[in-house]
């Protein structure tokens, strides 16, 4: 009897303190502009780095597979209108779309704030609360000077 009694009292701690467990927290916000890309036309005034200063915002927040898809989709129009070539804005896409995929263990994968593993996942209201809070901390000091030529 004491070794049960024991033994409910280990299950119920373990329960309590495994509901005081905190949200992971995601790295601070980081950018290399268009990652293996240039960040603007070599001649000429076409320039979409903010387009992938953007991008990476919402990669590195991470969220559901229909978000990842608006964030490209997004993405997509930017650059078209950056760059005003329907062609680039395509291949871009379509390389986000392929190499963007939470599953590889690269610095530009969706979600690459968090720990590797998250894969697809709608943030908690607390994740939420700590990206956004990291993203306007980031954005007020200035550091998007990553796209200045």
């Amino acid at each position: 009897m004491l070794r049960r009694v024991a033994a409910g009292a280990i299950v119920g701690a373990s329960l309590v303190l495994s509901g005081c467990a905190s949200a992971p927290v995601p790295a601070p916000f980081t950018t290399d502009g268009c990652s293996l890309f240039p960040d603007r036309a070599p001649a000429g005034q076409a320039d979409w780095c903010g387009c992938c200063v953007a991008h990476d915002l919402a990669y590195w927040r991470g969220g559901s597979a229909a978000e990842r898809l608006e964030s490209d989709r997004v993405f997509r129009q930017c650059v078209r209108a950056a760059s005003r070539s329907p062609a680039l804005a395509g291949t871009m896409y379509g390389a986000v779309r392929a190499g963007g995929v939470p599953w590889l263990p690269s610095p530009f994968r969706w979600g690459y704030g968090w720990d590797y593993g998250r894969l697809y996942r709608t943030l908690s209201l607390e994740e939420d609360a700590q990206a956004t809070a990291l993203r306007a901390a980031y954005l007020s000091n200035g550091t998007a000077a990553v796209c200045k030529p």
